[in-house]
């Protein structure tokens, strides 16, 4: 089930209605009920594969804490986590794996060929596998008790509204809400709509709106012309920031409507001014996963030089392998890994450039947006044929940037008359930075809660407006992070 389709419009309600109608000790079996309603609405058979690792990770906590032996303790502990990512590597890493030993065995002349697998990839399956596993992980070093009830924990693992793309919760924060009373409260409601909305927003009128013009450029840039490369590499990462952040909008803000409080996802991360920075904005909840469970147990950066940098590379090819199966995500990772061991290696030579702090600021937002920019690139290519063509693609003439726009323009008003025009693309676009940079200064949810019930509707009903002239509704596109 899409957040951005009727179904879930009508879903959502009558979830609300039951929840607060409902008994505390009886919510969690309805939240439990709702989540595999959700999941199952894609491929109910894989309910299967997500109750499976739910089962395992819940009695390996408990065998851990039973014991007392570490031995033992850690026994428990490889066994969730090989069994955890055997499902992982079985669906989403297999084929990949497979298709690079056939190529190497041709290249050699070995006579050998690995089958390949063709079963869809459980949607979500990277999110809710490394939640599953933080518990199991908590629970072995003694920071989080084990869940008796294996409900509820079935529940904290499924919870429809991070369960397909995160945030990936940690068992401290989240597990405890599920016990917690939650009253009614408007300013819940208010809040967790408001969230919901910019989500929305986000989503359907930016995002999918921009998919139409970047996905002919990407499947055929030669065809669109050199400007046409470059502005829709640029628009790609404007368009992923905004599927992805706002599937976590509504996702914190659906939570929050039922009384939950779900971890910040992002932090306006387009502003960075360093790699090391954007990846404190920008998919917190995995980022920050990605350093306490590898980056830190690795040592961290309490050790050598050459070692830091070592893992930093490790811990960065592998959060490129987690964004997908194929060589450009492995690009993607290596674009990271580097720049961030650049910035490392220069920071001091750096501290001692004496530059005014504005263009020291701008000169590094500059510089990081555009390794973004890079990285982005290989993420949204289909092969690194693609990414090629379309790195080898951009420059920018202004002599033709008119002529190939509007050759770009009529080709999506072909296929479709009813597109959102471009001067209306452009006007939400604006609407759109206007608010990150609000957010970025100010704390909205301060100026919003003071402002006069008249003003704050007539800004939810202007957005709501907006939302319904200028979203792309009538296909329901899938969220970019749903395939990981």
């Amino acid at each position: 089930m899409l957040f951005n389709s009727i179904v879930f419009l009508i879903f959502l309600p009558i979830v609300l209605f039951l929840y607060y109608v409902l008994p505390h000790k009886y919510r969690w079996m309805l939240l439990l009920v709702a989540s595999c309603y959700f999941y199952g609405s894609f491929i109910p058979e894989y309910l299967l594969i997500l109750f499976g690792i739910i089962t395992i990770d819940f009695f390996a906590a408990q065998g851990i804490a039973k014991v007392q032996d570490k031995r033992k303790k850690k026994r428990y502990l490889v066994l969730s986590i090989l069994a955890t990512c055997s499902v992982l590597f079985l669906f989403k890493y297999f084929n990949f794996f497979s298709e690079n030993v056939n190529s190497l065995a041709s290249f050699l002349g070995w006579n050998y060929s690995l089958g390949v697998l063709k079963w869809a990839l459980p949607i979500g399956l990277s999110f809710h596998t490394f939640q599953s596993l933080s518990y199991v992980i908590e629970v072995y070093w003694g920071r989080q008790e084990p869940e008796k009830n294996y409900g509820i924990y079935a529940t904290y693992v499924m919870f429809f509204p991070q369960l397909v793309a995160g945030p990936i919760e940690r068992p401290q924060n989240l597990l405890p809400q599920f016990r917690e009373k939650h009253p009614l409260l408007y300013k819940n409601l208010s809040i967790g709509f408001r969230i919901a909305l910019l989500g929305f927003f986000k989503k359907m009128v930016i995002a999918d709106n921009l998919a139409t013009y970047i996905d002919p450029v990407f499947d055929n840039p030669e065809q669109y012309g050199s400007n046409m490369a470059l502005l829709a590499a640029y628009a790609f990462t404007l368009q992923i920031y905004c599927d992805f952040s706002g599937y976590s909008d509504i996702a914190i803000g659906v939570a929050r409507m039922m009384g939950f409080e779900l971890m910040v996802n992002f932090r306006q991360p387009l502003f960075a001014s360093s790699i090391t920075d954007f990846w404190r904005r920008w998919h917190i909840s995995l980022s920050t996963w990605f350093r306490d469970y590898i980056y830190i147990p690795m040592g961290g950066n309490r050790v050598g030089t050459f070692r830091l940098y070592y893992n930093l590379f490790i811990v960065f090819m592998i959060s490129g392998i987690w964004h997908g199966a194929g060589w450009p995500f492995v690009m993607f990772g290596l674009v990271h890994a580097i720049w961030i061991i650049v910035e490392n290696a220069t920071r001091k030579l750096r501290a001692n450039i004496k530059l005014p702090a504005v263009v020291s600021s701008l000169g590094g937002w500059f510089i990081t947006f555009h390794i973004v920019v890079l990285g982005f690139v290989f993420f949204r290519a289909s092969d690194m044929q693609n990414a090629w063509d379309v790195l080898g693609s951009l420059s920018l003439n202004m002599d033709s940037f008119t002529t190939q726009l509007y050759a770009l323009v009529d080709k999506v008003h072909s296929v479709n008359a009813l597109r959102v025009p471009l001067l209306f693309m452009v006007l939400s676009m604006l609407l759109f930075v206007l608010i990150e940079v609000v957010l970025l200064k100010v704390d909205i949810r301060t100026i919003v809660n003071r402002s006069p019930k008249l003003v704050r509707w007539m800004g939810y009903y202007f957005i709501i407006a907006w939302i319904l002239l200028f979203g792309v509704y009538e296909t329901t596109p899938k969220f970019i992070y749903f395939q990981f």
